[in-house]
């Protein structure tokens, strides 16, 4: 009689695993075939994430619409939500995102917007947690679209989507004081004139008090990926302090970018003070320079980009009217200093509210989306 361990040494002999090919065994056309199989598998996984989302985003919708509806013809109040929460809860067991101010939110959702617009883009395509940012943080209803179409646009984060509205883009977007429609052909001029922003907010920088350009550039390019953000979708750091030669004299751009969708070079010089119309004349000559030295072909002439810390707006608009190249002038700044605009405040909670909220159950926060 065998013993065990005999026997286990047999069956781990009879045992045999499936060694795949050897690459270099494959002929010369596999890597193509492999790159467009696993092109398709991640394509699909994209779609079915979307899918999901776009179908929880309908039935949160629905379910919010069903208790909108009842709501308004029975007149009930919270303690319904309430008790339909823990029911769900017990009936679904295995499901998340039923808590109570999940279903309120649902509410609201259904609240914000008809059926014809949650079935269609961008709202669709929105996972919950961006349609939560918007619900929370922005009242009016074009201005809470204008963000969804942005964020779908540009693939923003949830994160990213809720800097933007803190930051007040809908204000700024496309701002800048520019001669774009005067030099640029009329289907480039709105395209560049919207990647604009005034002012820009480097609310990332800490400046000590006497505030300089080397200071705020080097502060720049150390958070150059917030930097990135601020400047909007399509733009690639290229360098700093570029230099550039032309007939026997150096010259140093601040800052230099490409911008993938406008398919240009974008000068940015950087003044801690006021604007001041001579830094046109400095600004054109490094525009040109980047055009002779660095464009390549199919590329449209560099754009250039004055960032001051103040302006006067006539000033600046009589200046440009004297520049065949295209040069917006724009502010920075380091936080925005105005009064919180009137749709934004009325989206704060009060302090009753923050008050339930901190003594609120820890199961009636909304879930994560587990398909975003």
């Amino acid at each position: 009689m065998e013993s065990k361990g005999t026997e286990e040494s047999t069956a781990r002999s009879k045992t045999t695993f499936e060694k795949p090919p050897g690459r270099s065994a494959m002929p010369t056309w596999y890597p193509d075939l492999l790159d467009s199989v696993a092109s398709r598998v991640a394509a699909g996984r994209v779609r079915a994430i979307n899918a999901a989302n776009q179908e929880l985003v309908r039935t949160y919708w629905a379910i919010g619409n069903d208790i909108l509806n009842r709501q308004e013809q029975e007149g009930w109040g919270a303690k319904v939500i309430d008790r339909l929460s823990a029911d769900l809860r017990d009936r679904f067991p295995e499901a998340k995102g039923f808590s109570s101010r999940n279903l309120k939110y649902m509410r609201s959702l259904a609240e914000a917007w008809p059926q014809t617009a949650i079935v269609q883009a961008p709202l669709a395509q929105l996972p919950w947690y961006h349609h939560l940012a918007l619900l929370d943080k922005v009242r009016e209803p074009a201005t809470r679209l204008w963000y969804a179409e942005k964020a779908v646009e540009g693939g923003w984060s949830r994160n990213v989507l809720t800097h933007q509205i803190d930051s007040r883009l809908h204000e700024r977007a496309g701002k800048a004081t520019s001669n774009f429609k005067t030099t640029l052909p009329p289907s480039d001029s709105d395209l560049v004139q919207q990647a604009t922003k005034d002012p820009y907010v480097f609310d990332f920088v800490a400046m000590t008090g006497q505030r300089n350009e080397r200071e705020l550039e080097s502060q720049l390019i150390d958070h150059v990926q917030k930097f990135l953000l601020e400047l909007g979708q399509g733009f690639a750091f290229v360098g700093r302090q570029i230099q550039l030669h032309v007939a026997g004299d150096e010259f140093f751009a601040d800052l230099l970018f490409y911008n993938f969708k406008l398919r240009r070079f974008v000068v940015i010089e950087l003044k801690a003070g006021k604007f001041d119309p001579g830094y046109l004349g400095q600004l054109g000559v490094y525009m040109s320079a980047v055009d002779d030295l660095l464009a390549q072909d199919g590329d449209k002439p560099t754009i250039g980009l004055l960032l001051c810390k103040s302006k006067n707006e006539l000033v600046a608009e009589y200046a440009l009217r004297g520049y065949n190249s295209p040069i917006g002038v724009a502010n920075w700044a380091a936080e925005l200093e105005e009064s919180m605009p009137e749709e934004f405040a009325g989206a704060l909670p009060t302090v009753d509210e923050l008050e339930a909220e901190l003594t609120a159950a820890t199961d009636d926060r909304p879930v994560r989306d587990e398909t975003k």
